[in-house]
């Protein structure tokens, strides 16, 4: 090949590092967001000791938090659409410091309950919001990256969590102290950089006129049109059925193989630990490729794979270690490429700018609260048969399979923009 050749080929598009740090700061959202989930769950023992919980208060806890992170991304989202994705993008990251600290300082339960509140507001409304920030200042050429490394920044504040929790396990309730401190600082660091951050002046000024009523009141009158309703359906439908099993695994995959598989405790954790770095790196991997053809190619792959890993375990009644730790590497590799990060690049492409963080946040937000009702149920379900659960999990990654093959090819092809000029078009019309 010629000289010539080589130099006529385009350059792929480079992430700058205004950017970068706009993906990372935003990508504190899904940080803190995971922190509080794992760190919560390390917590609940501490807690019952400390403040003599019973177990419907440790449940009424959790679904706190689960049901306040679900009701900030359907409240967050639009408020992001509606008074401006800056505003809220610099305050409520802030009150979720202020759930932290509650839960670092809280005298009695009454306080723990008011932490976990206001934290999964805040945690909530700020994941549809960050997620819309980082669309709107980001050419498409590069969005895919820098929505997947916000979704790194989640496998991050798992590890994070996981690490300070086994290493303060033998400081008793200081250790849960420790893990909410953590998330306080963390919060309060990135609100001053977030505060802090220049973006460019045109995207500014467009963020400043952005609050009023015009368009974006209108828009929201429009999500039952077609163009805009099966986009939200097919990213709504995808997110609900894969995060049912992934969330089902991630509460209570612990308990299971404690419970159900016959591991220990020192097990079970560990096979946990393992799968964290596994995670990472193909977290890693997605960012690199997440603007590439291959996105769409590994969906496909991975989503076989996806259902494979959990029929293998099912077939076993999850009995078996053996089975249930093939299982889960595997589980921790192919997810990462047909998952929650495809989920969050689609629902930037699939809608245009004005109803991002509003249609986001609805999806993300009834996703949590419908996966909440079904945590409820899920401790019953395993004493009764932990095979049924691993069954039912297994139909649900294969729906989200199914649903994302046709995301993928109809709603949000990599590299085009079908449905969100489509959605585009009838905001507009309805403008004019």
């Amino acid at each position: 090949m010629s000289n010539d050749a080589i130099s006529s080929r385009p350059a792929k598009p480079r992430v700058t590092r205004p950017q970068w740090r706009l993906a990372v700061l935003s990508g504190m959202a899904s940080y803190l967001d995971s922190g509080i989930i794992v760190s919560s769950g390390l917590s609940l023992g501490l807690w019952q000791s400390r403040f003599h919980l019973s177990s419907w208060g440790l449940g009424a806890l959790s679904a706190a938090l689960t049901f306040s992170i679900a009701a900030g991304s359907l409240v967050g989202g639009r408020l992001a659409d509606r008074f401006g994705r800056k505003r809220v993008y610099g305050i409520d990251i802030l009150v979720y410091a202020v759930g932290a600290a509650l839960l670092v300082f809280a005298p009695n339960s009454a306080f723990l309950f008011a932490g976990m509140i206001i934290g999964g507001l805040a945690a909530g409304a700020d994941l549809p919001t960050s997620l819309a920030m980082v669309s709107e200042h980001s050419p498409r050429s590069v969005r895919g990256r820098l929505i997947g490394a916000t979704q790194t920044m989640w496998v991050v504040g798992i590890t994070a969590a996981i690490v300070i929790g086994f290493g303060t396990s033998t400081l008793g309730y200081l250790s849960a102290q420790l893990l909410f401190a953590h998330l306080a600082v963390v919060a309060l660091v990135s609100w001053v950089l977030r505060n802090r951050m220049q973006l460019s002046p045109v995207l500014e000024e467009a963020e400043r006129g952005g609050g009023g009523e015009g368009i974006d009141a209108r828009a929201l009158r429009r999500l039952g049109a077609k163009p805009i309703l099966v986009p939200l359906l097919a990213t709504g439908g995808f997110y609900l059925a894969w995060n049912l099993a992934a969330n089902t695994m991630g509460q209570y995959g612990t308990y299971f193989l404690t419970t159900v598989s016959g591991a220990s405790q020192t097990l079970a954790t560990g096979m946990g630990l393992a799968g964290l770095p596994i995670g990472l790196v193909c977290s890693l991997a997605f960012v690199r490729l997440a603007d590439t053809p291959w996105r769409d190619r590994l969906f496909y792959v991975c989503a076989v794979l996806q259902v494979l890993a959990f029929a293998v375990a099912a077939a076993t009644g999850g009995a078996v270690i053996s089975a249930m730790v093939f299982f889960l590497l595997l589980y921790n590799v192919v997810n990462q490429f047909a998952g929650e990060a495809n989920y969050k690049i689609w629902s930037q492409e699939a809608f245009p700018e004005e109803l991002r963080a509003t249609t986001q946040g609805l999806t993300y937000g009834l996703s949590r609260a419908l996966c909440g009702l079904a945590g409820l149920a899920t401790p019953t379900l395993m004493a009764a048969s932990g095979s049924a659960v691993l069954w039912i999990t297994t139909a649900c990654v294969a729906v989200s399979g199914l649903i994302g093959v046709w995301v993928v090819r109809s709603i949000a092809p990599q590299g085009q923009s079908t449905a969100a000029s489509a959605a585009a078009a009838v905001l507009q019309k309805e403008a004019i």
